[in-house]
């Protein structure tokens, strides 16, 4: 292929996108002698369909690795100067008061130009650059604690299923994290704040929870949460994102977020989905998640759950992440045990 230098063209619905040293390795490990940025490059180009449907016109934030995994890695949130005029922004507001225009894909070639610069996995948020204070979906996202492991977060999963259907009739679509853990999306009809959807997950995760005590949990303190799978209501908040489906991960063997079918849980290894294994399920079953906007569900019976909680039970709200502003009714956000030596 020569040299890292001798840069290629790719070509991704009807754009040219240069690739410059496309023999540099990103993934060390990766089968015989690693996989490179060439690679990385044409296995976004393989699931194009798929990675637009999951970030098309969404605000996009890029975890970019210039130097493959075993270099530096950072999170670009402000689309780059030399962004093509032909990817719109939209500004977007972090918790701060701060803006920021972010990138908005709107067709594989972005995805592609991201990769030249060692993107490796897309932060979309769950907005459209159209309205971006009104959540079109709802993500829950499954994270295995120490002790726990894709097992368990399919078991909370299962649960998680019924729930949904029975508060609203709520579909969810599964994935890999791309580790241990599992992501479900709900599409919903964008007309609900962040801080509505952030109480609708927290409602879900409380419910999770009484269903399935010795397995789940809310916590957000490490220290509280035991050997259980934690749903992490917080990445609703405004500014926190989820990996899209078919992002890689920085990890040696170059995992991806793959959906599934719900039939597909409990024999899916989410080892088994990477750059190289992807592209292949990709070509016989397309994207499993196209249908997903088809459909965009009221989240007004979780809510009415959130207001039972509140009302029936005395649950008020639970604690922001460390870098938002102190949040009305929201409790001390001060670890437990730091408490308890302060008393």
């Amino acid at each position: 292929m020569g040299s890292k230098g001798a840069a290629v063209e790719l070509e991704a619905g009807g754009r040219t996108v240069r690739l410059s040293s496309p023999d540099k390795v990103y993934f060390p490990e990766g089968g015989p002698s690693g996989y490179t940025k060439l690679d990385l490059a044409q296995y976004f180009l393989s699931v194009g369909d798929g990675i637009l449907r999951a970030l098309r016109d969404r605000p996009t934030t890029l975890e970019r690795y210039p130097e493959g995994i075993t270099g530096e890695s950072f999170y670009q949130k402000r689309a780059p100067k030399n962004l093509p005029d032909w990817t719109p922004t939209a500004t977007i507001e972090f918790p701060s008061g701060r803006t920021a225009a972010e990138m908005c894909p709107t067709e594989v070639g972005a995805v592609l130009w991201a990769a030249q610069y060692g993107t490796l996995t897309f932060h979309p948020w769950p907005v459209r650059r159209g309205d971006l204070d009104h959540p079109d979906e709802l993500r829950i996202d499954l994270d295995p604690q120490p002790g726990t492991d894709y097992a368990d977060a399919v078991r909370a999963a299962r649960e998680l299923r019924g729930l949904l259907d029975e508060f609203g009739g709520l579909r969810g679509w599964p994935k890999t994290s791309g580790g241990r853990g599992l992501h479900v999306f709900v599409p919903i009809e964008p007309r609900w704040t962040f801080t509505q959807v952030r109480r609708a997950a927290i409602a879900v995760g409380r419910e999770l929870e009484r269903r399935m005590p010795e397995a789940v949990t809310t916590a957000w303190w490490k220290e509280e949460r035991g050997e259980k799978i934690f749903v992490d209501y917080n990445q609703t908040a405004r500014d926190r994102t989820i990996a899209s489906a078919y992002s890689v991960r920085a990890r040696p063997h170059a995992p991806v977020s793959a959906p599934l079918t719900w039939d597909e849980l409990d024999d899916a290894e989410p080892r088994d989905f990477d750059i190289v294994t992807m592209p292949k399920r990709f070509a016989e079953v397309g994207d499993l998640h196209a249908g997903m906007d088809d459909e965009h569900h009221s989240l007004d019976a979780l809510l009415e759950l959130a207001n039972q909680d509140e009302r029936d039970r005395g649950h008020g709200d639970l604690p922001y992440p460390p870098e938002y502003p102190k949040m009305p009714g929201e409790p001390k956000r001060v670890q437990p045990s730091r408490a308890r030596h302060k008393a």
